[in-house]
């Protein structure tokens, strides 16, 4: 991920967890809408990313083998709920925003097809809904769903009674 902007040591980003969109000023004078500052925590970005990206279709899951198997183990666990955010990790600056989901495909759809239609959703959502300009989105496709797998199995220690 690369991100072509430099982000002031003053900025919320020295703590990973937000960025400033848009700096505001203050007092009366200042018409409403620009009296103070909007901040979008990463998180935000990170579940926005997550959502475009299961839309499309032809993606199976989301994430690496080992984040995956984590996952199915939370997911299974009464009241557990998937992570949106899982295989996606986002380098947010000042007003731009770089991007990198890892998927897992279907068998027989076109990767090349949906990796592009992962891309244009992501940016779409991400730009439509935080503002920020989305420099670039990195697809990784890591596994392939076949029509005959299974949901990996859950170890009997890991299930909750």
């Amino acid at each position: 991920m690369t991100i072509q902007e430099q982000v002031p040591a003053t900025s919320a980003r020295e703590n990973g967890t937000a960025t400033t969109v848009s700096s505001g000023r203050s007092g009366a004078s200042e018409p409403a809408p620009t009296r103070g500052k909007t901040s979008i925590a990463d998180v935000v970005v990170v579940k926005i990313a997550g959502m475009a990206a299961r839309e499309i279709p032809g993606v199976h899951d989301m994430g690496g083998g080992l984040s995956r198997t984590l996952g199915a183990v939370r997911d299974r666990v009464p009241g557990g709920r998937p992570h949106v955010g899982r295989g996606v990790k986002v380098e947010v600056g000042e007003r731009q925003a770089a991007i990198d989901v890892e998927l897992v495909v279907e068998y027989g759809v076109p990767i090349t097809d949906v990796a592009r239609d992962v891309r244009e959703n992501v940016i779409a959502a991400v730009e439509r809904i935080t503002g920020l300009e989305v420099v670039e989105v990195n697809v990784a496709v890591n596994d392939v769903h076949l029509p005959d797998e299974d949901e990996p199995a859950v170890p009997a220690d890991a299930r909750v009674a």
